[in-house]
């Protein structure tokens, strides 16, 4: 049964083009990843507030480079779009800023991120999701990001709210963390927000 429009982005859109490196300002670099990050997310992931706020927890390097391994095969199978968040000048890694769940046909996708501890309070996500919301929208061509936090995690509810994503509500109980379920704001852009 055919469709009656057209996908607002084509298949294929991403796995034509290498992951690019994206300028962020202010001396930040969106880079994808490489193998060699996998020491500096296993220490980011050791980070207690890491453990309070995400599901995953990184027990060896050895586990991080298979993550990195499956983040670098969304890409081609465009199901998601990770990159490192690193300074420009360093190349130390400063967080991850990513797409999940990408539909390219419906022209949605999920936004999310992390910063390691030291890089926290400095504008770091804020400038990664941004540049991230724009080259989804102005290059690829997406029509909607979503963005999705524990509503007690205050500091994820400025980043997005900072880089343009307005609160469309709270999913309940919606995600189940270590210390039990967690109701969830929904945050979104459009294109031309």
């Amino acid at each position: 049964m055919p469709y009656l429009t057209s996908p607002v982005v084509p298949a294929g859109t991403l796995a034509r083009l290498s992951q690019p490196t994206l300028c962020a300002g202010g001396g930040l670099r969106l880079r994808p990843w490489r193998a060699e990050d996998a020491p500096a997310v296993h220490a980011a992931f050791q980070d207690p507030l890491m453990h309070q706020w995400h599901i995953r927890a990184a027990d060896s390097e050895e586990e991080v480079a298979g993550w990195i391994a499956r983040w670098q095969e969304g890409w081609q199978h465009e199901r998601e779009a990770q990159w490192a968040v690193a300074d420009a000048d360093t190349g130390e890694l400063l967080g991850r800023v990513a797409l999940r769940e990408i539909l390219l046909g419906d022209g949605v996708a999920e936004v999310a991120y992390w910063t390691v501890a030291r890089a926290r309070g400095r504008g770091v996500a804020v400038r990664a999701t941004t540049t991230l919301s724009r080259w989804a929208f102005e290059e690829i061509g997406l029509h909607r990001l979503e963005l999705s936090h524990a509503t007690a995690n205050e500091a994820s509810c400025r980043v997005a709210a900072k880089a343009g994503f307005a609160v469309e509500g709270t999913r309940r109980s919606a995600l189940l963390h270590p210390d039990g379920w967690h109701d969830m704001h929904l945050h979104a852009r459009v294109r031309g927000d």
